[in-house]
């Protein structure tokens, strides 16, 4: 009974101290979310510079990174809002 009292007191142990590590990890993000908006505000701006000078013609490397950072930016929400366990980028693969 000693053996399964200590292994209970083991997982409260590690599960308070992986909190800890996810709240880090969600500050860590949360900085990251910042950055992303506003490196996303600045590609709309020049997106729309581009389209306007360029005949209504998107830039396609600019449109990808746009996606590639809505991806990121959901993943990122889903892992903050409990929603997912999975970690974005750089945890995990950029998808």
């Amino acid at each position: 009974m000693a053996k399964d009292q200590d292994t209970a007191e083991t997982n409260v142990e590690e599960d308070f101290d992986s909190i800890w590590v996810r709240l880090l990890h969600m500050i860590i993000i949360s900085f990251m979310m910042s950055i992303t908006s506003t490196l996303l505000g600045l590609l709309t701006v020049a997106q729309f510079l581009i389209m306007l000078f360029n005949k209504r013609e998107p830039n396609e490397q600019l449109a990808e990174l746009g996606t590639t950072m809505g991806v990121w930016m959901a993943k990122a929400a889903r892992y903050q809002t409990a929603a997912s366990e999975v970690k974005p980028w750089p945890w995990t693969e950029l998808d």
